[in-house]
């Protein structure tokens, strides 16, 4: 046992990740690194959610503990637990208003837990606001989890906080942050802020806020070296204090190579026997795209004659003839209508480009396997990622568009077809490869056992919260 794991093997914490997705993969990438310090490791989640946390973790130790999604929410269709079975992402605020609910039965749970094994403290997402109250009646430290990066939650507080939007003339006029000068922004890329401040949303919106502010600290899924300016301005002003652990997908172990490919890594294998680059081509499980843009996507891709490798939902594959248009692309694209593991695409050697979404998750998996981004931002805080990918740490490209915006509105198959081609065969597209490749070190580096900045951050972290109790 190394030092790490004896010191801190008599810790409990207890985390609570919101129900979605891209929510919860981190927290059981965090829970693994939990474990191999020793702690012992609690986490709650609702009834639907646990069976892909249970498979997840089904290598480990970690604890899980049901607490049920209420029940007849206005809206929510029956037997929808998470934002991945949403109809519309319009729906999410009352999905999220909901978990409100499940207050009561998660402190009748920890009543009962804490007389069994003492609480070190808790990890829950910042969407969970509520967690902070009960957390606090029990006396355990809440740690907010964000799912974003540094640079999104910074400049978003300082532009509010300098009301720089408010003087804008128009949504898509580039305005300067006064608190750092270098980045300018526009009111286009703050999607995830309601725009009326009395609407049910933005009540919510300031629930989770206010949480915020008094909760212990933020546990942030990046890593100090990519974003050292922004952290050490941020922690230089005080509580809450953020510590970033990150890349936590760094965190998970590699999966073996299954016995049987997917088919879709066999012609990847194909395409690297043959020297062929691959353009990875996916935009989350939350985007709604409508078939008009699905039609222009495909079209540019046909028309940019790259090697692509294109994930569609099921959904988005029932409103365009993905048959047709398999046969005008066969021998250099394919589309993959089924969940696939997308840590090992990106890792593949063949792929050398990633369309995305710029879900944080997918844009920092991209990074640390290198693999550089066009940047299609479309929801939440996507265009700042965007914009932090583009010209903040300059590993990705963006879409062709004639906004100052990183949220390009309707892509004509045109600018599309341009920008694939500029990323797989172009100067700029040499450029950010290898800026992605030298960050990729950076993020290895940062994950490494006892010597990553990462790493010893973790152990901060845990030492001041425990010692503090």
């Amino acid at each position: 046992m190394d030092t790490d794991s004896s010191e801190f093997s008599s810790l409990h914490v207890l985390l609570f990740p919101f129900m979605s997705k891209g929510h919860i993969i981190p927290l059981l990438h965090l829970a693994r690194l939990l474990l191999r310090r020793g702690m012992a490791v609690t986490l709650f989640t609702t009834t639907g959610n646990r069976q892909f946390i249970a498979k997840s973790l089904a290598d480990s130790s970690v604890s899980i503990i049901e607490i049920s999604y209420p029940q007849n929410v206005p809206e929510i269709p029956p037997g929808v637990e998470s934002t991945d079975g949403l109809p519309s992402m319009a729906l999410f605020p009352p999905f999220c208003k909901a978990t409100e609910l499940m207050q009561a039965e998660l402190e009748r749970k920890l009543e009962v837990l804490v007389q069994v094994q003492p609480v070190s403290f808790m990890v829950s997402d910042g969407f969970l606001w509520w967690t902070l109250e009960s957390a606090s009646k029990f006396g355990i430290p809440r740690l907010v989890f964000m799912g974003m990066n540094h640079f999104a939650s910074s400049v978003s507080k300082a532009a509010f906080e300098d009301g720089i939007l408010d003087r804008a003339e128009s949504d898509d006029e580039l305005i300067t942050l006064t608190q750092f000068p270098w980045i300018r922004v526009t009111r286009n890329d703050f999607l995830s802020t309601p725009s009326d401040p009395n609407s049910p949303a933005a009540e919510l919106f300031m629930d989770q806020v206010r949480s915020m502010s008094n909760s212990y600290g933020f546990i942030v899924n990046s890593f100090y070296e990519l974003e050292r300016v922004l952290f050490d301005h941020t922690n230089s002003e005080g509580s809450p204090k953020s510590w970033c652990v990150g890349p936590l997908c760094l965190a998970e172990p590699e999966s073996s190579e299954p016995q049987k490919k997917p088919f879709w890594i066999d012609w990847l294998d194909e395409k690297l026997a043959q020297g062929c680059s691959v353009l990875y081509v996916a935009f989350g499980s939350q985007a709604e795209i409508s078939p008009q843009q699905l039609e222009q996507i495909a079209t540019g891709l046909q028309e940019s004659k790259a090697n692509f490798l294109w994930v569609l939902k099921e959904k988005e594959s029932e409103s365009m003839d993905t048959q047709g248009f398999a046969e005008r692309v066969k021998g250099r694209g394919i589309v993959v209508k089924q969940w696939v593991d997308q840590r090992q695409i990106l890792k593949h050697q063949s792929v050398q480009g990633f369309l995305s979404h710029c879900g944080w998750n997918s844009a920092l998996e991209s990074i640390c396997y290198g693999v550089p981004i066009l940047a299609w931002p479309m929801l939440a805080e996507q265009p700042l990622n965007a914009r932090m990918v583009v010209e903040e740490i300059k590993v990705g490209l963006r879409v062709d568009s004639t906004r100052n915006g990183m949220k390009p509105g309707f892509v004509k198959w045109e600018g599309l077809m341009k920008m694939v081609k500029e990323l797989m065969e172009g100067e700029m597209g040499k450029q950010v490869r290898k800026r992605v490749k030298e960050v990729a070190e950076m993020a290895k580096m940062a994950v490494a056992e006892e010597s990553g900045s990462s790493w010893k951050t973790l152990n901060l972290l845990i030492d001041e919260v425990c010692n503090k109790k």
